[in-house]
């Protein structure tokens, strides 16, 4: 079945399986949005159901909650679980001090807020996620609709003074229509190509009124696993300054292949 899969979902694929391996009986996980975390929530639905992990699961985002219940992962809000001992999501780009960008999948508040209530963040991504400096990803910032064109004229003001390259600033769509965020949000995504100083364009973006949270994540990843197409994982830890290299061996029965490729 790996056949069928394409180089960049084998290195996502690798990557969430091995970053399950983290997960151990008892915890309460975070479980991120977007593709590669998705293949996360199967892998740990797998576990689940052939080898009895007993885990609760606090997605960030309506989409990510289904899969998990569908998986047969035990779903709890994080107001029910508190605290989380681990969360494991993927980037939009990340760089080597492990600062992240994300919010491609629209779900950058909620990823954030369950991120952040973690001992630790694990986050899982293909090689091709890998930048020298952050930006040639737009930066996502989840804004309130009321004055949204108000608070997109303040962010272009603003970013004038900031070190970036570009400035070009737009709405997120979903088709003819404003996208909108679980929380009822909308999403500018800005095209800065280039961002200097990030803790403080971070902190700027932040006291704009209107902007409810940007995808800037610093300070917040514990640990990298990235995956390769040809099956290797890298683990990256920052926090010990070690690289660990693993390969996952892909098999022609493995049945979250077989499952999803049928």
């Amino acid at each position: 079945m790996s056949g069928e899969l394409s180089p960049i979902d084998k290195a996502k694929f690798v990557a969430a399986k091995r970053a399950a391996e983290f997960v151990e009986d008892g915890m309460r996980v975070g479980l991120g949005t977007g593709s590669t975390a998705a293949w996360l929530v199967r892998c740990l639905g797998e576990m689940v159901r052939e080898d009895g992990l007993k885990i609760k699961g606090v997605p960030t985002s309506t989409r990510t909650a289904e899969l998990a219940r569908d998986v047969g992962i035990d779903v709890i809000s994080l107001d029910e679980a508190k605290w989380l001992d681990l969360t494991i999501d993927g980037a939009d780009e990340f760089d080597g001090e492990l600062n992240l960008i994300k919010g491609g999948g629209g779900a950058l508040l909620q990823e954030k807020i369950v991120a952040t209530a973690s001992d630790q963040m694990i986050v899982i991504a293909d090689i091709g996620k890998e930048v020298e400096r952050l930006g040639a990803f737009p930066l996502p910032l989840e804004v309130i609709p009321f004055g949204w064109q108000t608070t997109k004229a303040l962010i272009e003001e603003t970013l004038v003074s900031m070190d970036v390259l570009g400035r070009n600033t737009t709405l997120r769509m979903n088709g003819d229509v404003p996208y909108f965020t679980d929380e009822g949000n909308h999403i500018l995504d800005l095209h800065l190509n280039r961002l200097g100083k990030v803790r403080q364009l971070s902190l700027v973006m932040n006291q704009i009124p209107g902007v409810v949270e940007n995808g800037l994540f610093l300070d917040v990843c514990d640990k990298v696993v990235v995956g390769y197409g040809d099956g290797r994982v890298e683990i990256r830890d920052i926090n010990a300054g070690t690289v660990e290299i693993d390969r996952l061996d892909f098999l022609e029965d493995d049945n979250l292949f077989t499952d999803l490729m049928d």
